[in-house]
């Protein structure tokens, strides 16, 4: 079952960290995997899960 994706609110939210900080990640090619859907960011729940994981030290 495919879950729901999510924008980059939902993103900025499960992290805590301000949606601006979201969107400059993007622009730095830094953060979880986003896909553009029409005009849409959007981000697999597993995806933005992994690369949290991935931080760890």
């Amino acid at each position: 079952m495919i879950r729901t994706l999510w924008g980059p609110e939902d993103v900025a939210s499960y992290l805590k960290v301000p949606v601006a900080t979201v969107y400059q990640w993007r622009h730095k090619g830094y953060g979880p995997c986003a896909r553009k859907i029409g005009r849409h960011l959007r981000y697999r729940p597993d995806d933005v899960e992994a690369w949290v994981v991935g931080l760890e030290v």
